[in-house]
């Protein structure tokens, strides 16, 4: 998977070129090392000197240029105040994720030398942007070789390539959602009409058909992965079907153009192929196509989302949030039937295979519990990143010490309840620092 983006440096046409060729040549250096792996960056060097935009005359071999090389994303860097009926001229020709960002000044205007003006152009542009109605992600005015703007130019990368995954998607449906599960029934259509995404039904017999063939003939591929499989789970029972089953899915899946599937799995597979394969979910998740248990629809968009979010370089999971901790009020148990990747075992640790269900320790480190769902028509993304960002400080100002509480949990001191008592009327702006302002009563 790759995401192709589109980068358009430009500058004020009577601004200095050698000024601009110097930042354009930092900063192109820099988001040539970001993932570089994933990320295709299509330049206009072969359309305007130095490969910075300058007047109207080039736009439209601009355009015709990102348009043959079907870009995912385009990226307007500002060499200095920039060329806003430029930049708002080409972005209006494409509906992908724009960004804006320009080097913050190294110094301020003198009389005997013009700077370069670039968070006035930012503005400028921005507001002309609006005006065309287009949406757009920015970085603030920072360096080039500052954390901020690594940091949004990733964020933005992470955003293109979920909105490309799901623009695209085709989800393989194998089989029936289990009759008592309700809740994870969706409207099908309404997804063709709002985003694109295609449902492709699969039918359960047929994979089971097709895992028997491969049984049958135990080709090169069937070895290969059976070998893979038995060194990872060398105690496991019914491994060759297992093994037909992961093959079998992967095949239908790529003959339909699907890259995630929602899948009936222990409502159907045991009564067909005499096993339950929980363990075929995480194989899969290993080799890029995630699935989703008990035809959960919403639960695979969910990983497709994670995976394109995560650009392909970990595996993601379908977890129930199954119980609170009988103890501990701050803790949950994140569990379902076994679908967890292999790549997420903790190193030194034994994985087991119980009934086709993996048995093994997660590895440690940070986790993202997100959900894609509906209700009553309406689209929602939850999401669970657990760490402190920048609004921290005003939930302190506001009396909640989340520190004190965090500090009371680690040595053992329960902390009372007392939801809702804060103080109103603070209010913070946070830019390059933080400002908090009590409303005057």
């Amino acid at each position: 998977e790759t995401l192709t983006l589109g980068v358009v440096p430009n500058k004020r046409s009577f601004l200095s070129m050698v000024e601009a060729k110097r930042q354009k040549d930092c900063f192109m250096e820099e988001i040539r090392k970001i993932k570089a792996s994933i990320v295709e960056i299509v330049d206009i060097d072969d359309i305007c000197e130095n490969g910075i935009v300058c007047e109207m005359d080039k736009v439209n071999a601009i355009v015709d240029k990102m348009k043959n090389r079907k870009i995912d994303a385009l990226f307007f860097p500002f060499c200095d105040f920039g060329e806003e009926q430029v930049v708002a001229t080409i972005a209006s020709k494409f509906t992908v994720p724009i960004l804006i960002w320009g080097p913050r000044d190294e110094r301020p205007n003198t009389d005997e030398a013009r700077g370069r003006d670039t968070q006035c152009g930012m503005f400028a542009a921005t507001k002309v942007l609006q005006r065309y109605g287009l949406k757009y992600s920015y970085i603030y005015n920072c360096t080039t070789k500052s954390e901020e703007f690594l940091k949004g130019y990733e964020t933005f990368i992470r955003t293109a390539a979920v909105l490309k995954s799901l623009r695209t998607l085709r989800i393989a449906k194998i089989g029936e959602r289990p009759v008592p599960f309700m809740s994870v029934m969706t409207n099908e259509a309404n997804l063709i009409k709002r985003f694109g995404i295609t449902t492709v039904p699969i039918s359960p017999v047929k994979i089971c058909n097709r895992a028997r063939k491969i049984l049958e003939e135990k080709g090169k591929e069937y070895i290969k992965y059976e070998e893979e499989f038995v060194r990872k789970f060398p105690d496991g029972e019914n491994f060759q079907q297992i093994c037909a089953t992961k093959l079998a899915i992967q095949e239908l899946m790529e003959e339909n153009n699907c890259s995630v599937a929602a899948f009936e799995c222990w409502s159907a597979f045991p009564t067909l192929m005499g096993l339950c394969p929980c363990v075929v979910l995480g194989e899969m998740a290993d080799n890029g196509m995630p699935l989703s248990c008990e035809t959960d629809i919403n639960g695979a968009i969910t990983l497709a989302i994670l995976r394109a979010c995560n650009l392909f370089e970990e595996s993601e999971f379908l977890a129930d949030l199954t119980i609170r901790h009988p103890q501990n009020d701050n803790a949950e148990l994140l569990w379902h039937c076994g679908p967890f990747p292999y790549s997420l075992k903790k190193d030194g640790v034994e994985a087991k295979l119980v009934d086709g269900q993996e048995r093994f320790e997660l590895k440690q480190g940070d986790l993202t519990v997100c959900r894609f769902d509906d209700i009553d028509g309406e689209y929602y993304i939850s999401e669970v990143n657990p760490r402190f960002g920048g609004g921290y400080p005003h939930a302190y100002e506001c009396g909640c010490n989340h520190m004190k509480l965090i500090k009371n949990n680690l040595i053992g001191v329960a902390n009372e309840k007392n939801i809702g008592a804060y103080e109103e009327g603070i209010y913070m702006m946070k830019y390059n620092e933080v400002m908090i302002r009590r409303k005057e009563s």
